[in-house]
């Protein structure tokens, strides 16, 4: 007589669990550090976890999209001046106008889609980066908010803002500290947010139908999936949280102008090179990445052009030797994965034990 046996598809593994609970208490320290950690610490976290919202972002894009963008300056440049825009000319405070920050940024996502959706490969790379330099070329003449000399947030704007006065009660700190505090909170709560839903997204069925898009796009239309589709929601969604992380980040800095806002340095080439050396297609690889990133700047900074010399070769050696990144060789080699979302075919047997076990990807 044949045995009853039971199916089940699984993404949860040990390691899983053990990072989740590790989560929860790295987010509860992150929240309570402002009351023992230095200013300069949280200023240093601040840019860790906005660089890791980037690149998360970038990395949804391209190692789960294949949409290999080099002009996302262009989403964290408008929205951060959607947000200046909203607090100087509309009297918006600066934190709620963070929303509308990663609304702006989406829909100037919209025609961009339109035009590089129809260039492939190095061409649609390239025709990002037109993209962002017509926007910041256009951004500014734009007078109302400096122009291209930039601007700053008027100190009303700053001292009323949402959450300030409550933060400085808190801690008893003056204004500048404690608008550090909040942007540091919002970080927080962003790096959260984007970590978890990216998750999400990777877990569900659009998840493995993007998978199946970024591998093979023929093969996946063949397969009943709608590769545009899915294109424009992976766009979208990045330039809405790009955004987003932009004018926080301009928030907490307080000024900004056309050149620094639209840097492709910094928003871009940056971002690649964090999520390349920790890892492209894995949730892990860009938190490895930002932290490898975040040391050899601390290490190397005062090299000047040395240093940039330097995180080259760096970056180069990790493609030579390890293509899939660092946290891509340790997990080909363990086998550990913290954010699990291959899904694995489990059969088992009426005695509860497992007969077979097969990974699906």
């Amino acid at each position: 007589m044949a045995q009853d046996v039971t199916f089940r598809v699984e993404t949860r593994t040990p390691a899983a669990r053990i990072a989740g609970i590790a989560a929860l208490i790295c987010i509860v320290v992150l929240f309570a550090l402002p009351a023992f950690a230095s200013r300069s610490l949280i200023q240093d976290l601040f840019f860790i976890l906005t660089m890791l919202v980037l690149a998360q972002f970038w990395n949804l894009l391209a190692g789960y999209g294949g949409l290999v963008s080099v002009g996302q300056q262009a989403f964290v440049g408008f929205g951060a001046y959607a947000m200046f825009g909203a607090a100087i000319l509309w009297g918006l405070d600066p934190v709620l106008a963070i929303p509308l920050a990663g609304v702006a940024a989406l829909l100037l996502a919209v025609p961009t889609a339109f035009f590089v959706f129809r260039l492939q490969g190095a061409y649609f790379a390239i025709g990002t980066w037109v993209v962002a330099e017509v926007v910041r070329l256009s951004v500014a003449q734009w007078r109302a908010v400096g122009g291209g000399s930039g601007t700053s947030l008027p100190r009303d704007v700053i001292g009323d803002m949402l959450g300030l006065a409550l933060v400085q009660d808190l801690f008893g700190v003056r204004a500048a500290a404690a608008r550090d505090i909040l942007a540091y909170w919002l970080a927080v709560i962003l790096a959260v947010l984007t970590i978890g839903g990216i998750y999400w997204l990777l877990r569900t069925k659009r998840g493995l139908a993007l998978a199946s898009v970024r591998d093979n796009v023929e093969a996946a239309k063949s397969l009943g999936v709608d590769a545009l589709r899915m294109k424009w929601l992976v766009f979208l969604t990045s330039a809405f949280g790009t955004g987003v992380a932009g004018a926080l980040i301009y928030l907490q800095k307080g000024r900004i102008s056309p050149d620094a806002a639209f840097s492709v340095t910094d928003w871009t080439a940056i971002v690649i090179f964090i999520v390349v050396i920790g890892g492209i297609g894995t949730i892990e690889g860009p938190i490895i990445g930002v932290l490898i990133f975040f040391a050899l700047q601390s290490v190397f900074a005062g090299y000047g052009t040395w240093y940039l010399m330097l995180l080259g070769a760096f970056g180069i050696v990790i493609m030579l030797f390890a293509p899939r990144g660092l946290w891509g060789l340790f997990s080909d080699k363990t086998g550990i994965q913290l954010f699990p979302i291959r899904r694995r075919l489990i059969v088992t047997g009426q005695d509860g034990a497992t007969i077979r076990e097969k990974d699906n990807g």
